[in-house]
């Protein structure tokens, strides 16, 4: 998976700026933004990523891994209208290197 954004701190709460938390350890959460590509098509997936779960030298375009990634299915009705999608989580995100890919 290729890197599309930088991390960005994840908001709890718009109104008033809280930011999100994990709910073990009280790290601060991110997302990134990654694109999957396989089969000759590309995914666009956005990963949450607890803080101490962030690789130095993360940037856009490094090749990454996430680790312990999980996938929760969700649904909501907001306005009269059903929301739904996946969201994704992971532990930590490792850099890939070219001895590892090969």
């Amino acid at each position: 998976m290729a890197l599309g954004t930088d991390p960005a701190l994840k908001i709890k709460d718009q109104q008033t700026g809280e930011v999100a938390t994990d709910r073990e350890t009280g790290a601060s959460l991110y997302t990134v933004t990654v694109m999957l590509m396989e089969d000759g098509r590309a995914e666009v997936l956005k990963i949450t990523v607890p803080e101490t779960g962030l690789a130095a030298g993360l940037k856009p375009g490094v090749m990454v891994r996430p680790v312990e990634l999980f996938a929760t299915p969700w649904a909501r009705i907001f306005n009269g209208q059903l929301s739904d999608g996946v969201a994704y989580r992971a532990a930590r995100l490792e850099l890939v290197t070219v001895e590892a890919a090969q």
